[in-house]
């Protein structure tokens, strides 16, 4: 069974979705609209492109069916999207899975809905990464309730041509990396039914029909009645017990029938709700039985009424198994784990789980691998947190648990590793991917990286605050500020090389607004990580925080909207436990003042 994903996405992003959106990013709900519907047929495009090769298609849907992407986004994203942390993360894992994907730039694909709708790149480039994260999970529902396989994915990118070509320009093509609209709508089918040809496709297992009362046989079935027996008595009696018996089941069947008919009403119904896990199912079960209860109809069959009283039964447990998941609420934050191993082999632990029982799994683990007293564990319990799928491989990770020097960070299905446990020597990154399979993401920390990535953010998103329509909003233009990365050498307070563009074009930002009349207030705001002497690591936080102000000054930008603070190891926004996190941590943060 396939799907059209862009009814899919019109569905989720309903009209009242769109105009929450509009109203969060300051644009009428018109051209909230003209930017998904840009966006959208892109994003599909690439990732058509990205399936049309065997081993694109096998880590395309790995991508889909991870952890990262969420179901049941199409009943959780009104309420996402009613808090700014909400909406940050939403635009952030959306932007990620795109990339992750379809290898798609985010910021290129921004430039070409901005150019094309006329919207700002900012603006447009937030809206993307919401865009992706809703076809992701609209893609993992369906895979997820019709139990799809990798097989099955080319013929259902396949079904998305004509809505692509119906809104897919060559400006949009060229920047997800197709070329022209045209080239890539002549190949992509003959690509696509290529590589579904070396893909598999298992044979669906059939479901067993639950027991029902043994079929009863008439017509021709019925032994002849001799003439000379129809003086008995008996057999009149015999004869009025079979007509009351058969009385009976045609009474069942059509009180099965009504029941059939109200169940398959009331699951298409829900089917349309993108996030029922179960919808898919529900459907099919209901459709089944109507299907057979018209053929009872046809052929006066009882075992086809039998038949279709067990799929209306099943489609009213799948019903009542939805309805009971939409009662609790669904997670919405990955599960988390992190250690550091002293000079001794002690770990120190720091988890947070969803469930007690997750809990008891962990520290159990943990006591038997290293005995009472001899870990530090802190596991916090969130009702809100996802499963943690890294728990069924915790025994490959005690023995890393007990390496002197080692690190590791796993936030959902993104694995890190840092210090021993990053030596290339010791082979645990090989080891890890082995043990986790391909579902997770698992890498050492690259400073050099982090800080290249960083750029590359906040070169693609100031761009939407030049322009006629660019806001001059503190928060707005705090936000985007806040994805530069100033990355002091140990100890310094000099500015880095790597930080000085991003900063001139953040001065540039500040100057255009106050020449606009909207001169914006920010403090500038120092932090650190929890390594070495408190009270220095909070000075050095302040030097920086000054520095920083002082180069925005140097620039053109007016001291009386600057503010300087450090604030040293609080407010931390990683574990200090990894050296990712502790990167993270020492940053300079931008905050939008009155």
């Amino acid at each position: 069974m396939s799907i059209n994903v862009f009814q899919l996405l019109d569905a989720v992003m309903n009209d009242d979705v769109v105009r929450t959106l509009a109203g969060r990013f300051g644009l009428t709900p018109d051209l909230a609209r003209k930017v998904t519907g840009a966006a959208a047929p892109a994003i599909v495009a690439a990732i058509m492109h990205r399936g049309s090769t065997a081993e694109g298609a096998r880590g395309l849907f790995s991508t889909i069916m991870s952890p990262d992407v969420n179901a049941l986004i199409g009943r959780q994203l009104p309420d996402l999207l009613t808090t700014t942390t909400g909406l940050n993360q939403l635009e952030t894992s959306g932007r990620e899975l795109i990339q992750r994907a379809a290898g798609v730039n985010v910021g290129a694909l921004s430039d070409a809905v901005a150019a094309q709708t006329g919207a700002a790149q900012s603006t447009v480039f937030s809206l993307t990464g919401v865009v992706g994260a809703v076809l992701m999970g609209i893609l993992k529902q369906h895979f997820a309730s019709s139990q799809g396989v990798v097989g099955h994915l080319p013929t259902l990118l396949g079904h998305q041509l004509s809505s692509v070509n119906a809104s897919l320009s060559d400006r949009l093509a060229h920047a997800v990396g197709l070329g022209t609209a045209a080239a890539f709508a002549g190949s992509i089918l003959t690509r696509l039914k290529d590589v579904s040809a070396h893909l598999e496709h298992p044979q669906p297992v059939a479901r067993p029909v639950p027991a029902a009362a043994p079929p009863q046989t008439v017509g021709t079935s019925t032994p002849p009645i001799e003439p000379h027996k129809r003086k008995h008595s008996w057999l009149w009696w015999l004869l009025a017990a079979i007509a009351l018996i058969l009385a009976f089941f045609a009474l069942r069947s059509c009180q099965k029938d009504e029941a059939t008919q109200d169940t398959a009403a009331a699951t298409t119904a829900s089917a349309v709700e993108v996030a029922s896990a179960a919808s898919a199912p529900a459907v099919v079960a209901a459709s089944d039985a109507s299907e057979s209860v018209a053929a009872s109809a046809a052929d006066a069959s009882a075992p086809v009424v039998a038949s279709a009283s067990a799929a209306a039964s099943d489609a009213s447990a799948v019903s009542a198994a939805s309805s009971a998941s939409d009662a609790a609420p669904a997670p919405t934050q990955d599960s988390h784990l992190s250690f550091t191993v002293d000079k001794a082999g002690a770990p120190t632990i720091n988890a947070t789980v969803g469930s007690d029982a997750e809990k008891a799994q962990l520290m159990d683990a943990l006591t038997k691998k290293f005995g009472e007293g001899k870990f530090t564990a802190n596991v916090t319990v969130d009702p809100k947190t996802k499963p943690a799928d890294w728990l069924s491989h915790l025994d490959g990770l005690l023995p890393l648990m007990a390496l002197p020097g080692s690190e590791v960070k796993i936030d959902g299905s993104h694995v890190e590793l840092s210090g021993t446990a990053a030596d290339a020597k010791l082979g645990w990154l090989d080891r890890l991917k082995a043990l986790f399979g391909s579902g997770f993401d698992i890498g050492v920390f690259n400073v050099q990286k982090a800080v290249a990535d960083a750029t590359q953010s906040f070169q693609d998103a100031v761009k939407g605050l030049f322009g006629a329509d660019a806001s001059c909003a503190g928060a707005d233009v705090a936000k985007v500020l806040n994805l530069q990365v100033v990355n002091f050498g140990t100890g310094s307070v000099t500015i880095p090389a790597s930080a000085g563009d991003d900063l001139r074009k953040s001065a540039k930002v500040l100057k255009s607004c106050a020449q606009q009349g909207k001169p914006v207030h920010l403090e500038v705001a120092g932090y650190s990580d929890n390594v070495g002497d408190k009270s220095a690591n909070l000075a050095l936080s302040k030097r920086r925080a000054q520095a920083v102000l002082t180069y925005l000054v140097t620039q053109g930008v007016s001291a009386s909207t600057l503010t300087a603070a450090g604030y040293g190891d609080v407010d931390p926004v990683d574990s200090n436990d990894t050296e990712g996190g502790r990167f993270h941590n020492r940053r300079i943060a931008f905050t939008a003042k009155q």
